[in-house]
């Protein structure tokens, strides 16, 4: 058997502060006896492409997808992620050889077609873009609630965040571990497998609200509360250190064990919701007022400060997912007349990502192939113009996509740009400025994370009946997969990464 722990969303420099401070027992005895590996990611550029490309050993520029929210060039319009297809996951490629798995909520992770075994989707917490319900078989997850009882719902609610909502959030974030630990040590009681992938993802969602609790809203909380929010991710670590334990504990031995986190988590510089009056600003070549609707994207933002979060919350409780969902792909687009939008902002979390409206790519471009570079560079130039309010840049990098991932503009899915923050931490409800464009005022408290993804994946690679195999290039998340085909001796065909384990033929105790 091999093992898959997902310690998902870790901020390096908190895990080592806990390990140190002792809160982590279970991990720092399992750290003693294995191997870490620092692991290369595309989470800085493309959050959303991370746990596909985990899951499945496809690179991007193979599987497509790079945001729960997607551009349809096509239709001219966002659409949520699950509407395009998701490259084989690892479990499902198993499965065809007769090998069985044993998922446990895999982040992102799509309803298994080919598993043989069992699998859970919104078992330890219910999310609406990113743990949706389901399991394989169907009835699995009915019956294990008649004895466990149902999953939580976490809400992420871009905004200003209520005191209500951040608590409610902790305290299921809290919970929902064991409930892994809980559903693993019953399966794995009942029948074996040749696969254990379980995402322990409280850790990632705390990182997100959790990860600097100076920046949430102070006027809310009394000494009380600011000592509980102040100690939530590490309370969150270690729930999850707590579940790894037993997990563990209820393994067969001489599983070969892998721990890992597929991105860091680091505190959130991110001004993406300036961006859609940024882009604007430059493209018209004025200032943008307060109140415009016309750029993509701009309208979700102000609706987004507008309204309570807590208010968007009930709203997104009561509707279905998909309902939930399709609303919110809507509201991208919301007011844009596209026989004068040259380029947009399509939806983007970390970094900004900018898309020209191009004649023969989109159903309503405007612009032709022949202008795109020398917009494209307007675009690029006039954004690093912007200043904070103190007079640094706001703008770290501009990525052009067609020179980072080798693709045509005229075909590819993707942003044409992508806009990279400054590290430095922007004040709330603070704009930019820029000499050229003038002021673009906030539309809101931005989205009310604290920490967001970035560098720092690794993985902890404890051997049992397999071997340690040297790398020959810098170890990959798109290394797991073949990892584990090589382990179970399934082919790797198609699969671009290396396994970082084989098969032992001298196993210790043999003759």
């Amino acid at each position: 058997m091999i093992a898959v722990l997902q310690f998902d969303g870790v901020s390096l420099p908190h895990l080592h502060q806990f390990l140190e401070q002792g809160h982590l027992p279970g991990f720092a005895r399992l750290r003693g006896r294995g191997d870490w590996y620092s692991l290369e990611t595309p989470v800085v550029s493309w959050e959303g492409a991370t746990y596909f490309t985990l899951y499945s050993g496809r690179t991007l520029t193979e599987h497509g997808l790079y945001f729960p929210f997607m551009w349809s060039a096509a239709e001219q319009r966002v659409r949520p992620q699950d509407y395009y297809p998701a490259p084989e996951p690892i479990w499902d490629r198993i499965g065809k050889f007769g090998y069985r798995s044993l998922v446990i909520d895999p982040y992102e992770g799509r309803e298994p077609k080919s598993i043989k075994g069992k699998a859970l989707g919104g078992w330890q917490f219910k999310h609406k873009v990113t743990l949706h319900r389901w399991s394989v078989p169907r009835s699995l997850d009915r019956q294990l609630e008649r004895r466990f009882g149902r999953p939580s719902l976490v809400e992420e609610v871009y905004g200003r965040p209520s005191a209500s909502h951040l608590f409610k959030m902790r305290n299921r974030l809290l919970g929902a571990p064991k409930r892994a630990a809980e559903v693993a040590a019953t399966l794995l009681s009942e029948e074996s497998f040749d696969l254990v992938w379980i995402t322990l993802s409280s850790s990632h969602i705390a990182g997100h609200w959790f990860l600097d609790p100076s920046r949430l809203p102070q006027d809310q909380f009394d000494a009380r509360m600011k000592t509980d929010l102040d100690a939530t991710l590490c309370d969150a670590y270690a729930a999850v250190d707590e579940a790894l334990a037993r997990i563990l504990n209820i393994l067969p031995s001489g599983t070969d064990i892998i721990v890992l986190s597929p991105s860091g988590m680091g505190p959130s510089g991110t001004r993406t919701h300036l961006l859609p009056g940024m882009l604007q600003a430059v493209l018209s070549d004025k200032t943008i007022k307060r109140n415009t609707t016309k750029a993509a994207g701009n309208f979700l933002w102000r609706l987004r400060g507008a309204l309570s979060a807590d208010f968007r919350a009930w709203i997104a409780r009561v509707l279905p997912d998909r309902i939930t969902l399709g609303i919110t792909a809507r509201l991208e687009t919301r007011g844009v007349d596209w026989t004068k939008t040259r380029a947009f902002m399509i939806p983007s979390g970390d970094c900004g990502y900018i898309r020209l409206n191009l004649m023969g790519r989109e159903r309503d471009g405007i612009v032709s192939p022949e202008k795109a570079g020398m917009l494209l560079d307007q675009i690029a130039s006039g954004l690093r113009t912007f200043r904070d309010p103190d007079g640094e840049l706001a703008v770290k990098n501009i990525e052009f996509v067609s020179n980072s991932l080798g693709c045509e503009t005229l075909l590819h899915p993707f942003p044409d740009l992508i806009v990279h923050w400054s590290e430095r931490l922007p004040m709330h409800l603070a704009g930019v400025s820029s000499p050229r464009f003038g002021e673009v005022p906030s539309p809101g408290w931005g989205s009310g994370r604290t920490g967001e993804h970035c560098d720092g994946a690794w993985a902890l690679i404890v051997p049992g009946s397999s071997k340690l195999k040297t790398p020959t290039k810098p170890p990959h998340i798109l290394d797991i997969a073949p990892t584990i085909s090589s382990v179970l001796g399934v082919d790797t065909d198609r699969l671009t990464g290396q396994p970082l384990l084989e098969r032992d033929s001298h196993p210790a105790g043999s003759s």
